[in-house]
């Protein structure tokens, strides 16, 4: 593997590194206001959550990396310590985009970029109507973690109200990501849409445990045909399907395969791997637990 010493690349190739291998990251839209009035708006996306009692969302303002200096958003919320944080989606990307723009201090980006202000309820700055989510903060630290180009500056906000279109709700009045539409950013000019077949479903594990991938077989675990999410898969398994469970669902579902392979244990393997893979994709766990401990039983 390519190894990268940061302390001896330069500052434009360390970025592309990270924010190339880091992503996709979610962004945050920040709306701030400066001492005299003026609103702000720019995007950013070195942002995340970080808690919810108290929520907590963290986002970086970063010194410029081409001349160190420094962003109105940076400055605004350390002279009016509050920040609106607006969701952004597929439908609203290029506006903010084109927010994300270095005007001069004072230029409205709500009107250059054409979103809507609207009154918050508990802090100074607007909020965009455009947005389906909407995150009224209070800044409650800054932290400055270095005073050389790129360095961060992390910007602590708590979140004291947030308000929610309706219309990114389900039925059970949590917000459905089919609906929300969020965009990520990814390394130069890339970003990602989190929609349709973009997006996939995969159970947490909770109060059960499963038996691990070091409980499967050998030869499960070094196949080169199961991939590594085959095998995180089939490692959540909450125990290992019995004998006679396994000899059951090898003469009603892989005697053809075995009567195929009958004198080639390697293609027989081989083929029995490809089922199991198969039928993981289709999220059949234990069709395919049983598929593969069927070969060592043979």
């Amino acid at each position: 593997m390519k190894r990268a010493d940061p302390a001896s690349l330069p500052i434009p190739e360390l970025h592309a590194y990270l924010v190339g291998a880091v992503g996709p990251r979610p962004v945050a839209f920040a709306s701030t206001m400066d001492a005299e009035g003026r609103p702000n708006l720019s995007p950013f996306s070195f942002f995340n959550v970080f808690g919810a009692n108290p929520p907590l969302c963290i986002f970086s303002p970063a010194r410029r990396g081409r001349d160190n200096t420094t962003k109105d958003t940076y400055h605004n919320v350390k002279a009016v310590p509050e920040v609106v944080i607006n969701v952004v989606t597929y439908d609203m990307v290029m506006q903010a985009s084109l927010a994300s723009t270095e005007y001069p201090a004072g230029v409205n980006e709500f009107i250059k970029a054409g979103f809507t202000p609207i009154a918050s309820e508990k802090v100074r700055p607007f909020r965009v109507q455009e947005s389906p989510v909407q995150f009224e903060c209070v800044v409650k630290q800054v932290i400055e973690t270095g005073d050389g180009p790129a360095a961060g500056n992390l910007v602590l906000c708590e979140i004291v109200l947030i308000h929610i279109d309706e219309r990114v709700l389900d039925a059970n009045g949590r917000i459905d990501q089919e609906k929300i539409d969020t965009v990520g950013r990814m390394g130069g000019d890339y970003y990602c849409r989190a929609h349709g077949a973009a997006l996939f479903r995969q159970k947490q594990p909770a109060k059960e445990i499963g038996i691990g991938v070091d409980a499967l077989p050998a030869d499960v675990r070094d196949s080169r045909i199961l991939t590594g999410n085959d095998l995180g898969r089939l490692g959540a398994s909450l125990a290992i399907p019995d004998e006679t469970s396994v000899n059951e669902y090898k003469l009603t579902e892989l005697d053809e395969l075995f009567l195929q392979h009958q004198h080639d244990k390697p293609a027989l393997q081989t083929a029995l791997h490809r089922h199991a893979h198969t039928l993981l994709a289709q999220g059949r766990v234990e069709e395919a637990f049983k598929t593969l401990l069927a070969f060592n039983d043979r």
